[in-house]
């Protein structure tokens, strides 16, 4: 414990002395990718054992295709992982998580007719379903149809009110339809989040209320692990990219959509899009990541 976190005491300490004016990744500022957990491949090799040999009900197997999917994809084996979602949705049709997933995977496919008659299964078997909304707000927001993603978006707010991620993702679909009304709105939401919440430095941000240096100096304020300074950094170069690419700087965004990709945080919504951003400002064609169907 003590040799983890001291690294980052020091680290702390030393921001004081970061340039205020520097905009680019200086030092601690540039991702260390994340390592799997060993303990992820024990229990991916465990579930898989467990479907090979142990006699088991549909269900029970269904399950367990999902519970590995969601493992394979929490460290970037997406094919595979879709895969066992698939398989999962085989034997168990009204397993809603595994639509969602399998939804977030046509996204960032470039699938969007598929994705959202996905993230639609999920939310007709499971109306509580939040996430289905965030995930078929983004499908809609890529397929550029903002309008609509505008109602997704704003349901997912209403369920969590003082969420500031919630919000930068209503902000961006708003942005594309009007940018006056979408910093009206971003700022009367930001009413109601917690400055004790890291995030809510981001919000700030867009609300221009502190610059990119002192967004990024806020990154270290109470770290704990090696991991939550990979998750910020994931988060804060993924809007930061974001907000360069409205400004026309299509360079600098594509810098930080590399750092977002270098934090390897898998899991995280500002991961799974990084890489479409990129292709998008490289003017590359959409690709398929999978070839063929499962």
């Amino acid at each position: 414990m003590t040799s983890q976190l001291a690294p980052l005491a020091l680290l702390a300490a030393l921001l004081g002395g970061c340039a205020q004016t520097q905009t680019e990744p200086q030092g601690w500022l540039i991702p260390e990718p994340l390592a799997v957990s060993y303990r992820t491949e024990l229990a991916i090799a465990r579930l898989t054992e467990i479907l090979h040999r142990a006699e088991l009900t549909e269900e029970q197997i269904a399950q367990l295709y999902y519970d590995r999917g969601v493992m394979y994809d929490s460290v970037g084996l997406r094919s595979l992982a879709r895969l066992d979602f698939l398989r999962a949705l085989r034997l168990k049709p009204d397993l809603a998580d595994a639509y969602n997933f399998v939804g977030i995977h046509h996204t960032v496919n470039g699938e969007y007719n598929q994705a959202y008659e996905a993230f639609d299964s999920a939310l007709e078997l499971a109306p509580e379903h939040e996430y289905a909304y965030l995930n078929r707000g983004i499908a809609l927001y890529y397929a550029g149809k903002s309008e609509l993603a505008i109602s997704d978006f704003e349901t997912f707010l209403q369920l969590k009110s003082d969420d500031a991620y919630r919000m930068l993702w209503l902000y961006l679909a708003q942005s594309a339809v009007s940018i006056e009304q979408a910093s009206v709105a971003l700022q009367q939401q930001a009413l109601q989040l917690d400055a004790a919440n890291w995030s809510t430095n981001l919000v700030a941000f867009f609300n221009g209320q502190i610059t990119e240096a002192e967004l990024l100096n806020t990154v270290a304020e109470d770290l704990v692990s090696e991991r939550m300074l990979a998750e910020r950094l994931c988060e804060v170069y993924f809007y930061l990219a974001k907000w360069h690419h409205s400004q026309q700087r299509d360079e600098q965004a594509l810098s930080y959509y590399k750092q977002v990709l270098a934090t390897n945080v898998f899991e995280f919504v500002e991961h799974r899009y990084a890489r479409v951003e990129i292709s998008r400002l490289r003017g590359d064609p959409e690709q398929a990541e999978y070839d063929g169907e499962f």
